[in-house]
């Protein structure tokens, strides 16, 4: 069996698990969505973090952003639920996506540490601004419409919502790194000034990857917020220290800069994370620390990447052999 045939069996088994998922297991349709969910956080940073080698702090400014969006126009279009849900989904992506290309021009004017610590600061701002602005709740948060469906159906409406996004955002990525998009910013994380020598726009093709992981993540955080049902500034729409964390932590742990790395990360991250939950009830952040550890000094290249240092013949890590000089025209 040729290998495209073996590719596209594995696609089609992946997606009918996934729409086969709910029924399956339906007692864990919430913690299923937000596994679709971690995925499009993982696969979104490393667009930055990981092939283009900014290690960006920042960008669950997107998300919650996107969030705000999407809430505000549910609650002031006067529309019904599913119609005014959709508008504030594409609204909520293209505010985000407004949000990078404003930003992008002066934050990714700055290299290395500075740039990180640059969108660090963008996110605690963000959900100090959101606290204190009436219009949108302040600090007392924000509520989404009540889901119009029957008992049961919010939680299955919301995981195939989740999962649409996440089937949207791989085969996307894929084709944007198969092309001059992933060529260029792949230079940029290699040898930046190199790039520019060569003739590359790279503040271009940065705002540029930007704007794409603020389009996912706009996006994901209209789902999130009604799926959640209330918007808190600082626990949930900005909440650097959990998903802005996780994000990153995420895409290290499936190795970074690949395509498949960040969605292996997010599902062993996800998995593991509701196991300490269940069985660790009181010191799962503990558990959750120590994880964090174990993934920086053990991972440091992911599990794809210990994966292709160990049998670098199944996973596509080319090995060039030593040549020995030819001598005598023999």
């Amino acid at each position: 069996m040729s290998t495209p045939i073996m590719r596209t069996l594995f696609y089609a088994s992946v997606v009918l698990l996934a729409l086969a998922a709910p029924l399956l297991a339906p007692a864990f349709k919430t913690q299923m969505a937000f596994l679709w969910v971690m995925i499009v956080f993982a696969l979104s940073w490393d667009i930055l973090g990981g092939q283009m080698g900014y290690n960006s702090f920042g960008n669950i400014l997107f998300f919650g952003v996107g969030m705000y969006a999407c809430a505000i126009v549910q609650r002031d279009s006067g529309l019904d639920y599913f119609p005014a849900l959709y508008v504030g989904m594409v609204t909520g992506a293209m505010v985000a996506v407004g949000f990078a290309a404003v930003l992008g021009s002066g934050m990714l004017g700055l290299r290395g540490h500075y740039f990180a610590i640059g969108t660090l600061g963008l996110g605690i701002a963000a959900g100090e601004f959101a606290s204190g602005w009436d219009y949108i709740g302040a600090g007392s948060g924000l509520l989404t419409p009540l889901f119009p469906g029957e008992i049961g159906g919010r939680e299955t409406f919301f995981y195939y919502l989740m999962f649409a996004i996440a089937a949207m955002t791989f085969p996307v990525l894929r084709w944007l790194y198969a092309g001059r998009f992933g060529l260029t910013i792949n230079a940029i994380r290699d040898d930046e000034d190199k790039a520019e020598a060569m003739g590359i726009h790279t503040t271009l093709y940065k705002t540029a990857a930007w704007c794409t992981s603020a389009f996912f993540l706009g996006l994901t955080g209209a789902v999130v917020g009604n799926m959640i049902g209330f918007i808190d500034p600082r626990d949930v729409a900005f909440t650097g220290a959990t998903y802005g964390v996780w994000m990153i932590l995420m895409a290290i742990l499936g190795g970074k800069g690949t395509l498949w790395g960040p969605v292996i990360g997010a599902v062993v991250f996800h998995v593991t994370q509701q196991l300490f939950w269940t069985y660790l009830l009181g010191w799962q952040r503990v558990a959750l620390g120590l994880l964090i550890v174990i993934i920086v000094v053990f991972f440091p290249l992911g599990i794809l990447g210990w994966a292709r240092e160990r049998w670098p013949e199944r996973f596509g890590h080319k090995v060039q052999q030593d040549l020995k000089p030819v001598q005598g025209g023999k």
